[in-house]
């Protein structure tokens, strides 16, 4: 048989086309790990204590290669032949009785799945995120609507700045130019192509968010490290996809009184509660200072539940009357011990299509209820 040689070229095709490939997969797996682990990674301590400044480790599965394996053990296994087994039978065990999880007679000999960790930055999370997320029942509020820039490629030029080459077209310019000429293939000043932009304005609608959440004696670490958690990426995902969301802040014991975002997120207070005085504050805020024929208006409300029986009641009428004013109202309760809540109990019986309720037993429920109340579609979460 003749020697075969290979010749590697550098300039070799194939090989930039695997290299991207390989580069292709691994994006792809660390998409698919993201979303798989978004319910832990947003409500990651680190993440908000560091305020969003951080790269975050993820886990992945790695893809294991397939070989032989060995029965070790010696143990009888199972051979063809005649006999009555049906399709789906458990003809033989490898070991011990329950290989699920490493639970079984004593400790186990088997091999763990591999896992490796991606460093993924803050900004992947967030794609993956609010991707899911917007604002619903978004409408143009009046004629005076607000216009916002943005910028689309609408043209490809010939002359133009480097940082807007079109590799693409470009590519493709010198495949053709070297076909008819019948020359070596290599990009020439003649074959750049450059994409040109220009500003396009798109019509907008004003929105305010107003973040309520219970500051009082009640709610303890567990309970307010969920209701900022919420905020935190509530906030970060109204300020990334829109450009005409206000956000205001108020923060509530037995009175409710605006504060400033920093406040808002690393300041406690105590006292008893009273959540109706929240709810009046936001009447009275939207009345001074964002008419509903001109805003989308969405009131916000974290609480532990534990409010003063005697004031359900007009929590009750007061979030109708909000209700009417806004295109959602969303209340989310952390009741991490499934504590009976008077409060909502008196929300059941509210009967409003823009109302929207909560229940938060552990740090990953965060992620559900930031789905339930930044949606088109209602939903309503509750604790398994």
């Amino acid at each position: 048989m003749a020697d075969v040689q290979f010749t590697l070229d550098k300039e070799d095709w194939s090989l930039h086309r695997k290299g991207h490939q390989d580069q292709e997969r691994h994006r792809d797996k660390v998409k698919e790990a993201i979303k798989e682990n978004l319910p832990e990674i947003i409500s990651d301590e680190g993440i908000i204590l560091s305020d969003g400044r951080k790269v975050i480790k993820i886990p992945m599965r790695s893809l294991e290669e397939y070989r032989f394996r060995y029965n070790f053990n010696k143990g009888q296994q199972a051979g063809s032949g005649e006999g009555d087994s049906q399709v789906g039978d458990v003809v033989a065990r490898d070991g011990g009785e329950d290989k699920q999880g490493g639970k079984g007679q004593g400790a186990g000999d088997e091999p763990g799945a591999d896992y490796l960790e991606a460093d993924v930055a803050l900004e992947e999370v967030e794609q993956a995120l609010f991707e899911e997320l917007e604002l619903p029942n978004l409408v143009p509020k009046s004629e005076d609507n607000l216009v916002t820039a943005d910028i689309e490629f609408r043209d490809v030029r010939k002359k133009g700045l480097m940082g807007n080459v079109d590799k693409k077209r470009t590519l493709l310019e010198s495949i053709r130019r070297s076909s008819r000429q019948g020359t070596e293939q290599r990009i020439l000043p003649d074959d750049l192509r450059f994409k040109t932009w220009e500003e396009v304005k798109h019509p907008d609608s004003n929105a305010v968010v107003i973040a309520m959440m219970d500051t009082s004696g009640s709610m303890g670490l567990f309970e307010k490290y969920c209701a900022r958690t919420f905020f935190f990426w509530m906030t970060r995902f109204l300020r990334t996809k829109y450009d005409n969301v206000q956000i205001r802040y108020v923060a509530h014991h037995t009175q409710a009184k605006e504060v400033s975002e920093d406040h808002f997120f690393n300041r406690g207070e105590s006292g008893g509660t009273i959540c109706s005085s929240a709810y009046d504050f936001a009447l009275q805020l939207i009345a001074k200072e964002y008419p509903s024929a001109q805003y989308n208006i969405y009131p916000i409300h974290f609480s532990d539940g534990d409010n003063l029986t005697s004031d359900n009641r007009r929590c009750t009428e007061l979030v109708g009357q909000l209700c009417d004013l806004s295109q959602m109202f969303g209340y989310a309760e952390v009741n991490q011990y499934g504590r009976s809540s008077t409060l909502m109990g008196a929300f059941e019986k509210l009967d409003k299509p823009q109302f929207r309720r909560s229940v938060i037993r552990t740090r990953t429920d965060v992620y559900q209820t930031l789905k339930a109340f930044f949606s088109s579609r209602q939903s309503e979460v509750k604790p398994a």
